[in-house]
């Protein structure tokens, strides 16, 4: 499949997320005025999944809650759009600094590559951009079930002669609020002070 249709489909799968999440989505109050989020208007709770972190312990619906997370859909083997992402959420919770870390908002790559991304690959990877992240596998069940349930699209090619290949996936980075539901969707191009602001207000608005 040609890389650009590849890329309009995850791209039409991001949108037809986006568009989804909005029906089921509700903000509280007027909406703050924001530079990039895509702010839903009217909340969905995400469905039950089963899945593990960089540490082995099990991480469900119940590990996103009680605090703001920052969620990226990703895997290590990713050759740019991933580490960039993952450094600008470093940057942005670095930007955070002056909020009481129970309201700053914790990240979680969701691998999207299980194959390859065990628990202690995840481990090292992840805290090579911030000991603080989390980074999430399991069964590609379950992750292509919670990729759905964000309107993420994921295709993964063909092996090539050596074993490798290919990944595409959206590169969309999604807020989900201290009650466990997608709260806003950033699109590319991330930039951390924009995402650090939004944040703000968004929590402020709540």
């Amino acid at each position: 499949m040609p890389r650009l249709l590849v890329v309009a489909i995850v791209l039409a799968g991001v949108l037809a997320g986006a568009a989804a999440a909005q029906f089921f989505l509700r903000t509280k109050g007027a909406p703050p005025d924001l530079e990039q989020a895509v702010l839903f208007s009217e909340t969905r709770v995400l469905p039950g999944f089963a899945l593990i972190d960089q540490a082995g312990h099990p991480f469900g619906p119940e590990q996103l809650r009680g605090h703001w997370t920052l969620l990226f859909f990703g895997f290590v083997n990713c050759p740019d759009v991933c580490p960039t992402t993952l450094a600008t959420l470093a940057a942005v919770r670095e930007s955070l600094a002056d909020l009481p870390d129970a309201e700053r908002p914790t990240v979680t790559l969701v691998s999207v590559d299980p194959g390859r991304d065990t628990p202690a690959v995840l481990a090292h990877y992840v805290a090579h951009f911030d000991p603080s992240f989390s980074g999430i596998t399991g069964s590609a069940e379950e992750i292509n079930g919670l990729a759905s349930a964000f309107g993420v699209a994921v295709i993964i090619g063909p092996a090539a002669a050596d074993g490798s290949y290919a990944v595409d996936h959206s590169a969309a980075i999604f807020l989900v609020d201290p009650e466990g539901r997608i709260a806003a969707l950033f699109g590319t191009p991330h930039e951390a002070g924009t995402i650090a602001r939004d944040f703000r207000r968004i929590a402020a608005a709540r």
